[in-house]
């Protein structure tokens, strides 16, 4: 009875020692396993805050590229507008330059029309040395055209006589129209009164008649 009392007691130990074996062998599984799983979860969650991040950035980096566009795009505009008012302002400065005289040569066509009407009245049957004074008055007027004539063209007035030309509306200005025998419709075959234009612009159209 005692010696089976021994060999279930020893039995027993061994039991309690298998027991605790793998009850340490389970823990330290369990331990080994869930320190796995907690770096995969620690490893997981720094992956997710960096993608939280680096999307933060890139939604940054989005904002001041389209802040750059947009500042870009203001330059630009503000370059051409800078450009066009810089062409603007040396074309009125030119034309300034060009045509500030416009007026006063606008004055000057009548002083012009006057000296040329003086000249065509007077008779040239007449101007001779027998009349030594009807002459030098004609030869006075002639002069005096002339250098007028001279001052209009270093100035860039230049006389619009159109007489035999097609008629141009932007040139001329019609009074009247009637049949001439021999002559185009629309051709110029009067001109009443002489036409000027200062460079390129016209200050006063030429007054014509013209053939139907």
């Amino acid at each position: 009875m005692a010696l089976i009392s021994f060999r279930s007691l020893l039995r027993c130990g061994q039991i309690i020692n298998e027991t605790i074996l793998i009850n340490s062998r389970y823990k330290l599984y369990f331990k080994e396993h869930n320190c796995g799983r907690e770096k995969e979860e620690s490893q997981s969650q720094n992956v997710g805050e960096k993608n939280e991040e680096l999307e933060k950035l890139n939604k940054e980096i989005a904002e001041l590229k389209d802040q750059n566009e947009e500042i870009l795009d203001k330059y630009k505009r503000a370059l051409a507008d800078s450009e066009n008012l810089r062409t603007r302002l040396t074309k009125q400065i030119s034309e300034a330059k060009i045509f500030g005289i416009q007026s006063f040569c606008k004055d000057l066509l009548d002083v012009a029309d006057v000296l040329s009407k003086a000249t065509e009245t007077v008779p040239k049957e007449e101007v001779n040395d027998r009349n030594p004074h009807l002459k030098s008055l004609y030869e006075g007027l002639l002069m005096t055209e002339a250098q007028l004539k001279s001052v209009f063209k270093r100035h860039g007035l230049e006389q619009m006589d159109p007489i035999d030309e097609k008629f141009n509306p932007n040139y001329h200005e019609a009074l009247f129209q009637q049949e001439v025998e021999g002559k185009e419709s629309g051709t110029v075959v009067i001109v009443s009164k002489i036409g000027y234009k200062l460079h390129d612009r016209v200050i006063r159209p030429a007054l014509v008649g013209v053939a139907k």
